[in-house]
């Protein structure tokens, strides 16, 4: 989902192919025996009949390195782990497969598996050496007693509707309400950070008039800029203690991309100059440590400049004084979903100012990994070599930034790479067959040791591209993947899974329930007067909109669900809530009837 708080830790019973083991050295460096994650380590287990270890990490986690250089480079627990396990260590933004399994316990966490593959325990947080040792005693000794259940909610029955329940739907809202913090902002009272999902929710309240959203998403937008790294921009990804005031330093691309969206949509709404300036710090940051040659945007800055070492004062010099002592790595892999987050998110903050840069920012990211990344059907692999893919999160991400560029640009080549994407999401990962529900976070039709299972976050964001590229092009296919994608997060075990952050599926239910702001412009796209309307249609402040461009020239629109009269000059036709206005001929009045809900002010 959203943030992964530092590093999970599997351990799955698997034997060392080698013998012996390494002891500790003056460096500190892990002294455990890493393998890859390969298709047979299940096999391999199985046949020496060990419990089996996989390391799940993120390279830019502080507590990562911590356990590297604490946990993992004491001898007794290296000589114990080599010699009764096979360990794997993988860096989990490679692995979205692994990583989206187990991202609800943060990184780190300790997952035992059986031989055969079921989990056996997971671990959440910094194991220190003593503990771990206790741990890797007790599962050796009993291998196949279950200490807790999977990490996944799998229900014996998925709901029939696509639709929530009214009871549950009240029960997500009571949560929704009951989680905000009235004395320090934002929703949940541990860690703080933008939960993108509640604060579009949130916003999509407010723009309709309501108050209390409003306060809270202004309240939660201001002290999220204490998350903003005032010297290099980005955001961090989250502060503990319950306030805004600890922060972990790592800089991840979901943080970086979706906070920028959220403030650019922010700024859409209320033109404040302060949502403005942070979402662009958010976007230097990008452009000045992130941006690959050739466009593409790399993966996330590391917490620590010394791995394992806590970097506050660091992070507190000047650019001058950072710069001396060195800059915290730069994961350098490109991957195609972290590319899709950015290009959306640079879309929005374009569609929000009209600041050409960031368009073109964001066409060449979607054109690099269109390049380098595409498969020979429609999706995306994850990542150069991909031997273990398609992942859902790639071509998801990637089809979700085509519509929003679509949105922005009027270019149907990026309505039909929208739908390019969508196909092949059908064609891999639907998860309805043999009574399942919504759509896997892996290639399904890849034979697999653990089948693939369907991820919340990632069925919201589905639920949501599909049924708005359904409005754009009036496909049945569309509508029937977005009301598949709810039938899973409507299914009561599903939906109540969290008892935080649970306006996401309130947010794909809503949007799924209503048409969304419908705008078209009438007129040739080498008509400045068109372009002017088509500029001030796409401020609209919201991410759920259908901003259509019908120009003679192109033919009819790909969902020609209205007929337009024809014009002698370029017209805009405004259609909110069911009402549908007269050609409007002024950029002005565009933003006037946006701003009233479609009424003439």
């Amino acid at each position: 989902m959203f943030g992964r708080l530092c590093r999970v830790v599997l351990i799955v019973a698997v034997a060392l192919a080698s013998a012996g083991f390494v002891l500790a050295d003056e460096t500190g460096k892990s002294l455990v025996q890493w393998q890859p994650w390969t298709d047979d380590i299940f096999t391999r287990a199985t046949a020496q009949k060990k419990p089996v270890l996989l390391d799940l990490q993120a390279i830019w986690c502080h507590w990562c390195h911590v356990m590297d250089a604490k946990t993992y480079s004491d001898p007794k627990v290296a000589e114990f782990i080599n010699t009764r396990f096979i360990p794997v260590q993988v860096d989990q933004d490679s692995r979205p497969d692994l990583s989206n399994r187990y991202e609800n316990y943060g990184w780190p966490a300790t997952v035992f598996f059986q031989p055969g593959g079921k989990e056996i325990e997971i671990r959440s947080g910094f194991i220190k050496p003593d503990e771990m040792i206790s741990l890797l005693q007790s599962i050796a000794k009993h291998p196949n007693k279950v200490r807790m259940p999977s990490a996944l909610t799998v229900p014996n029955k998925y709901s029939i509707a696509s639709a929530l329940d009214p009871a549950v739907k009240k029960e997500l809202e009571k949560r929704y309400n009951e989680f905000y913090d009235n004395e320090k902002g934002g929703w949940g009272f541990d860690q703080k950070f933008i939960d993108y999902a509640t604060l579009e929710y949130a916003l999509d309240k407010a723009r309709t008039g309501d108050k209390e959203n409003e306060k809270r998403a202004k309240e939660t937008l201001a002290k999220m800029r204490g998350l903003i790294d005032p010297v290099w921009g980005g955001v961090y990804q989250y502060s503990t203690d319950g306030d805004w005031n600890h922060p972990h330093f790592e800089k991840i691309m979901q943080f970086q991309a979706e906070d920028m969206r959220i403030y650019a949509l922010a700024y859409a709404l209320w033109h404040d100059p302060a949502d403005l300036k942070s979402a662009q710090e958010i976007e230097k940051f990008l452009h000045d440590f992130l941006l690959a040659d050739g466009g593409a945007f790399y993966t996330s800055m590391d917490a620590d400049l010394v791995q394992g070492e806590h970097s506050g004062a660091y992070f507190a010099l000047s650019d001058a004084d950072r710069r001396k002592q060195g800059i915290p790595r730069i994961d350098k892999h490109i991957y195609s979903r972290e590319n899709g987050w950015a290009i959306n998110a640079l879309t929005q903050l374009y569609m929000s100012t009209g600041d050409e840069r960031e368009l073109k920012e964001a066409e060449a990211a979607a054109s690099y990994i269109q390049a380098s990344r595409a498969l020979s059907d429609g999706g995306f692999k994850h990542d150069e070599n991909d031997p273990a893919g398609p992942y859902l999160g790639d071509t998801l991400a990637m089809g979700r930034a085509f519509l929003n560029l679509y949105t922005a640009t009027g270019d149907r080549k990026w309505l039909n790479d929208a739908c390019t994407a969508a196909d092949f999401i059908e064609k891999h990962f639907n998860n309805s067959a043999g009574g399942g529900a919504g759509y896997a976070t892996a290639d399904l039709t890849k034979a697999s040791l653990q089948r693939p299972q369907p991820l919340l976050d990632e069925n919201v964001m589905l639920a949501n591209f599909a049924n708005l590229l359904n409005r754009y092009t009036g496909k049945k296919s569309y509508e029937n993947m977005a009301k598949e994608a709810m039938r899973y997060l409507a299914t009561p075990e599903i939906a109540e899974s969290r008892h935080t952050l649970v306006a996401g599926v309130l947010l794909a239910d809503e949007e799924l329930a209503a048409d969304p702001m419908h705008a078209t412009i009438i007129g040739a796209k080498s008509d400045p007067g068109a372009l002017a309307l088509f500029q001030s249609a796409i401020r609209y402040p919201s991410g759920y909109k259908r901003i259509e461009w019908l120009d003679e020239k192109e033919g009819p629109l790909p969902n020609p669900d209205v007929d337009y009269p024809a014009m002698d000059t370029a017209a805009a036709f405004i259609c909110i809530d069911g009402r549908c206005s007269s050609p409007v001929f002024k950029p002005e009045a565009v933003a006037g009837l946006l701003k009233s809900g479609g009424n003439k002010e």
